[in-house]
């Protein structure tokens, strides 16, 4: 495995070394000696799977506020994404800031992402499947989110947005949230 630090502090992309032979291949997905000596979380509690149809569709911003804040390991095992993480630790020097980064089950990659941000991606293909594994369990009590089209984000989805859930359209811009406590 390697991870490759992204420009904010915290957000890496996980990339997974396919070994193969004739028979076919094999991919470790996770190693917690791995995470452990980039001092990354190494305990997963929850692990989810979703199905995207629509090539277009969006999903997202989430997160969960603490004390039930979550570290997330984002993967796409079908298909392909535009996968967005968004800072939102008060007092981060990157508080407010995104980072997009294509995840793929061709290029075995995944977004790891600490505490304090929130999450969405955008389907580009259709038939997408992705694997999260998150740090601690799902809190209802302490989901939030953060509306995907916020001028103060500015994300720049990179195709015509075709479905959004109207839990999702109707999340709060950037200035209506408390920043996350670290």
């Amino acid at each position: 495995m390697n991870f490759a630090p992204l420009p904010i502090e915290g957000l890496y992309e996980v990339i997974a070394q396919r070994r193969g032979d004739s028979r076919g291949w094999l991919m470790r997905l996770n190693c917690a000696d791995s995470y452990a000596h980039e001092s990354l979380n190494t305990t997963w509690t929850q692990i989810n799977q979703t199905y995207t149809a629509t090539c277009g569709t969006l999903r997202g911003m989430h997160f969960q506020r603490p004390p039930h804040a979550e570290v997330k390991l984002v993967r796409c095992i079908r298909g392909k994404v535009w996968d967005v993480a968004v800072d939102l630790r008060a007092g981060s020097p990157s508080y407010g800031r995104w980072v997009g980064l294509e995840l793929s089950a061709e290029r075995s990659n995944a977004l790891y992402i600490p505490e304090g941000f929130a999450h969405g991606f955008q389907s580009l293909s259709h038939d997408v499947e992705m694997m999260y594994l998150h740090s601690t369990d799902y809190a209802p009590a302490a989901e939030g989110g953060v509306h995907y089209a916020c001028p103060d984000l500015a994300i720049d989805w990179p195709l015509e947005i075709k479905l959004v859930s109207d839990r999702d359209a109707a999340l709060p811009f950037l200035p209506e949230l408390e920043p996350l406590a670290p």
